[in-house]
C-alpha cells in the first residue's frame, strides 16, 4: 500500500478514526489503491501509524459500512470491487472547493476573480 509518510495524522485534528478513513478514501480516489487491493491488518497500520489497533479496526468498521471495503474472514480486509470510486473523488473535489471558496471569501475576493486566478493554476499545470 502507502508508507508511513502518505498517512496524513495530525493527533490534534479530531479523532484519529475518521482521518484513517479518509486517508483511505483519499487513496482509493488517487489511484494509490485499487479495487481488490488488501489493506494492512489493523495490528500492522496501527504499529504503522503508533495508534492503538481499536483506533484501526473502528475506521475499517466505518468504511465496510461505506460500502469501501470488506473484511474477509481468514484472509484480511480489501477494498471492494465496487467501492465507489467516482463518488469519493466527487467529495474530495467538493471538499477541496469548499476550502478554496472559504479561502477567497475571507480574502474579500469575488467569485469571478477566484475561478479566473484558478483557471490559470490549471493552465499553468498543464504545460
Amino acid at each position: 500500500m502507502t508508507n508511513r509518510d502518505d498517512w496524513l495524522i495530525d493527533m490534534d485534528a479530531g479523532p484519529i478514526f475518521v482521518q484513517i478513513a479518509e486517508n483511505v478514501r483519499r487513496f482509493l480516489a488517487r489511484g494509490d489503491l485499487a479495487a481488490g487491493e488488501k489493506l494492512p491488518s489493523a495490528r500492522e497500520l496501527a504499529q504503522r501509524l503508533s495508534v492503538n489497533p481499536n483506533t484501526v479496526v473502528h475506521a475499517y468498521s466505518e468504511l465496510e459500512g461505506q460500502g469501501v471495503i470488506e473484511t474477509k474472514r481468514g484472509l484480511g480486509t480489501f477494498v471492494r470491487e465496487d467501492a465507489p470510486v467516482e463518488t469519493l473523488q466527487r467529495d474530495l473535489l467538493k471538499s477541496a472547493a469548499m476550502q478554496y471558496a472559504k479561502e477567497f471569501g475571507r480574502l474579500g475576493v469575488s467569485a469571478r476573480e477566484a475561478i479566473a486566478v484558478l483557471q490559470e493554476v490549471l493552465d499553468a499545470s498543464e504545460t
